[in-house]
């Protein structure tokens, strides 16, 4: 369900300009990445441990683990 903030005009102008900068569809997806942002958290989740990632090999197989 939408809601109606009012905002004045010159933060509808930042949002024009932030819009048009990150490409984004909507206002509320500006507004939802300066707030993701805000607190920290990357917008895009896919690929955020890209390089931090190795792929599986042989040794990690389950039946060659000693327990």
């Amino acid at each position: 369900m939408s809601k109606t903030i009012l905002v004045s005009d010159r933060t509808y102008e930042v949002l024009k300009k932030l819009k048009k900068k990150f490409k984004a569809r909507s206002f509320d997806e500006v507004i939802s990445r300066l707030i993701l942002k805000e607190m920290g958290l990357p917008y895009d989740m896919f690929g955020i441990d890209r390089g931090r990632i190795k792929p599986f090999t042989v040794r990690d197989r389950m039946e060659d683990r000693i327990w």
